[in-house]
């Protein structure tokens, strides 16, 4: 029998978000942290934008940047994305696995069902409305391995 990523989270049961609820988070939020692995090994962190389309995480990333190049070199990504100001505030889901391209490389103008979920989504968050490629960018999906969330208002329940 096969666990969801969800599923796995040993500590902090009690403070972890339920399946809607990082689904409702990852909906919301707009900005997360991608750190990936250079060269030499060496972590880079760099903040994108993203969608969750309800079981894989889409980034669209500059194909000319560190991070691209880290990815297509070593797929291995770990992503946080969190939120609030004070301690009892505090929420967030770190997703953990590997990416992998989808679509063209760069992405254009030319019509990709592979993408089109991920690019309506993101013009609906970021643009409202619609995706414009531009020749730079092309899109990783991370199907996470394991996924960790927390949610500190939680504790005031306890």
């Amino acid at each position: 029998m096969t666990t969801s990523p969800h599923e796995r989270q040993r500590r902090g049961r009690k403070i972890a978000m339920t399946p809607t609820e990082v689904d409702e988070f990852l909906a919301t939020e707009r900005t997360c942290r991608v750190a990936t692995v250079g060269a030499d090994g060496a972590p880079h962190v760099a903040p994108l934008w993203f969608v969750w389309d309800g079981s894989a995480l889409w980034l669209n990333s500059i194909v000319k940047s560190q991070r691209w190049t880290d990815l297509m070199r070593d797929p291995r990504v770990a992503v946080v994305i969190d939120a609030g100001d004070d301690y009892m505030e505090l929420r967030g889901v770190e997703l953990n696995g590997r990416v992998e391209s989808v679509g063209e490389v760069p992405r254009t103008d030319t019509s990709d069902p592979t993408v089109a979920d991920a690019e309506q989504r993101f013009g609906q968050k970021y643009s409202d409305g619609a995706f414009m490629p531009d020749g730079r960018h092309a899109w990783v999906r991370i199907t996470p391995d394991k996924i960790t969330s927390w949610d500190f208002r939680k504790l005031a329940g306890l």
